[in-house]
């Protein structure tokens, strides 16, 4: 799985993965998470054996790993809202949020750095970096990012159920599936749906 990060930190002293969860969901934010690790951190990192797409693991599985990174890592969160995504799009939304993630960290990590972008856009920031299509099975710096943004993500939604329970937001997270659906129609939109998708 490592097998692109084998050898950059020849050439840099930290790498930063990063990665997004939420761009398909009706409601709620995106979050992105940018995940910095240099060498010592990355073999810390090489010890969590279940780490991969956040996609392939349970809710579990996930939880865990996040709890393992959390105050072991560097790494930034950052989310754009409805409202953003709305106004922006899902992806120029989701790019300014990496961009933002990536920005928080001191400018000496970023000079140091090569950043791993997960998908094939690259991002409008003055640092190396290159785009991994799958990059969340491919890298473990992307697939930590990919758990963190998930989990912050996920527990978002569901603080929103406490708020608006009428949507099950705690089953579905707000994505589209056909219960979803079903609630939209009943309820009609709720203040934190996504009013620029489709949601029938």
């Amino acid at each position: 799985m490592d097998c692109i990060e084998l050898g950059l930190f020849e050439k840099y002293r930290y790498i930063i993965g990063i990665d997004e969860a939420g761009r398909g969901p009706l409601a709620g934010p995106v979050f992105v998470c940018a995940f910095c690790c240099d060498k010592k951190d990355y073999q810390s990192l090489l010890t969590f054996r279940e780490l991969t797409d956040s996609k392939r693991l349970n809710e579990k599985k996930r939880e865990k790993l996040y709890l393992g990174f959390k105050h072991r890592f560097n790494y930034s969160i950052k989310q754009a809202s409805h409202e953003e995504i709305d106004n922006l799009n899902i992806l120029n939304a989701t790019l300014k949020k990496m961009e933002e993630a990536l920005l928080s960290f001191d400018k000496e990590i970023l000079k140091n750095s090569i950043i791993l972008v997960d998908g094939n856009r690259s991002l409008n920031i003055p640092y190396p970096q290159k785009t991994v299509i799958k990059g969340d099975l491919k890298c473990k710096t992307i697939a930590a990012a990919s758990i963190m943004a998930k989990v912050s993500r996920d527990i978002f939604m569901l603080e929103m159920d406490k708020l608006y329970p009428q949507y099950n937001f705690k089953k579905h997270k707000g994505y589209p599936t056909k219960e979803h659906r079903e609630l939209i129609k009943k309820f009609g939109l709720s203040p934190i749906h996504r009013k620029s998708f489709k949601h029938f």
